[in-house]
């Protein structure tokens, strides 16, 4: 015997009648729906509905099954990739001046949250408003600086691994230029910036050790005694923890334990 019940595809759209068959459901559970479109996610809002047929009547539409944490994944990606395509449509007619980078629906679909970039404040109350009317739900915009868009979109970085800051790295660390001094990096915006044009995270990972042994170091131009005499330090290696020194128009690389005076 059919059981009819009454579904809805959108948060807030309007409501559809369903042949449920035999398969056990309860209010707001979620449901595959066979359409004239395929497979599509519906939740039940009413139970036993009452349905008199006509001659004018279109075919019921036929519950398939409940839905799968799958089935609810595969959705939620499919709304999101529609209401960023939806609101990357409207901003130019709306003249914003902003770009939507991710949309991300809550567990329920009852909250649409769109992150997007912009190189000022921007009064976007137009495009929230046409937004919730077309998506029939909450409409939420979110501004993000470049290391969070970085974070939503993801990628790889130079070192060929995924970001950091999409993975482990939960919340930004401080970074300055004088930690690439510090390890003897070349000043290339382009050899010491990650994707998000900002000056790399892992800078910061290894900057104490590498105060730690350049505190044990003598400086470049400083003069020292070495085996073979008095010399000027000309270059200092700090992962291999060497010291180049020119003696006598002669240059050696020396280990620190090879100098009888670090500094001079």
């Amino acid at each position: 015997m059919a059981k009819i019940i009454r579904v809805r595809f959108q948060d807030r759209g309007n409501l559809f009648y369903c042949d449920a068959g035999d398969i056990p459901l309860q209010v707001n559970d979620h449901v595959m729906v066979d359409t004239s479109q395929g497979l599509d996610l519906a939740k039940v809002i009413v139970l036993e509905a009452e349905f008199q047929a006509d001659n004018q009547s279109k075919p019921l539409m036929i519950v398939i099954r409940c839905a799968n944490p799958g089935d609810l994944e595969q959705a939620r990606q499919k709304r999101e990739k529609e209401a960023l395509a939806k609101c990357k449509e409207l901003v130019p007619e709306l003249h914003l001046n902003l770009k939507p980078i991710l949309a991300g629906y809550n567990p329920d679909f009852s909250r649409l949250t769109i992150f997007f970039k912009a190189q000022e404040r921007v009064d976007f109350r137009s495009l929230v408003r046409d937004l919730s009317g077309t998506l029939k739900t909450h409409v939420e915009l979110r501004q993000v600086g470049p290391r969070d868009e970085a974070k939503l979109v993801g990628g790889i970085g130079i070192c060929g691994y995924p970001l950091c800051c999409q993975g482990w790295l939960t919340k930004p660390i401080p970074i300055s230029v004088k930690m690439a001094k510090q390890q003897d990096l070349a000043l290339n915006p382009t050899k010491i910036s990650g994707r998000c044009g900002r000056l790399l995270c892992c800078l910061a990972y290894e900057n104490e050790q590498y105060a730690a042994m350049k505190e044990k170091m003598p400086r470049v131009n400083h003069e020292v005694a070495t085996p073979f005499g008095k010399g000027k330090v000309i270059h200092i290696n700090t992962l291999k923890e060497t010291v180049t020194v020119e003696v006598d128009d002669t240059t050696r690389e020396l280990t620190l334990d090879q100098l009888s005076e670090k500094r001079g």
